[in-house]
């Protein structure tokens, strides 16, 4: 892990369970966890990117019947996911360090989420995070995927007391981007989000349906 990296794993060691107490609705994230986890056949396996806490998303999966594997940077994190979520699995991997196969691999998948998670990337990264991602669906497989709407690369912003480096794009080019990476967008929802806590700003929040082509 990079020491950029390191450094945002620390901040959200720091911030826990607080990240959940902040943003208690995820309206927006239940949404899409729903959705794949009714677009996919039953028993699907599904890589959780960026897990946090296993909330929403891994406990939905996992109640839906379906085969978690979450994936996040942070140990304090992955400590209360696999509290909050006994029946996944978790494993502390950095994005790019994923890989099917090989030494540490984790298989192929039928879903994936990666809600947030690419925010934590410089842009220059998240080309190549979302062609490993591609790679890790089997064909056909789904993917839903977040952003936050914003112009920013690499920006170090305050975030629940901590400071976190963060990047994102505008709507157009983030779907440019998700396309070039071999995704077919099947459908788009977006969101305005306040946080409960005024130590995070509003949102503008994408959430991408995608297919691998």
């Amino acid at each position: 892990m990079s020491e950029d990296r390191r450094g945002q794993a620390e901040a959200f060691d720091a911030i826990g369970q607080h990240y959940d107490d902040a943003f208690p609705h995820k309206e927006g994230q239940l949404a899409a966890g729903r959705h794949l986890a009714t677009a996919l056949p039953a028993g699907s396996r599904v890589l959780d990117v960026g897990c946090g806490t296993g909330l929403p998303t891994a406990r939905q999966l996992t109640e839906s019947g379906h085969s978690v594997l979450g994936t996040d940077i942070s140990t304090g994190m992955l400590d209360l996911a696999g509290k909050n979520v006994p029946a996944a699995e978790f494993r502390q991997l950095d994005i790019a360090d994923l890989r099917a196969e090989g030494p540490g691999g984790v298989g192929r998948f039928d879903g994936i989420a990666c809600f947030f998670a690419l925010l934590m990337l410089p842009r220059a990264e998240i080309p190549e995070a979302l062609r490993l991602l591609h790679g890790l669906l089997r064909p056909g497989g789904l993917m839903e995927l977040s952003m936050v709407e914003a112009d920013l690369d690499d920006a170090a912003i305050p975030f629940l007391g901590h400071t976190i480096r963060v990047s994102g794009y505008l709507a157009d080019e983030l779907r440019q981007v998700v396309r070039d990476a071999g995704f077919e967008i099947t459908g788009e929802d977006t969101y305005a989000y306040a946080p409960a806590s005024t130590d995070a700003p509003p949102e503008h929040q994408v959430f991408l349906h995608c297919r691998r082509g």
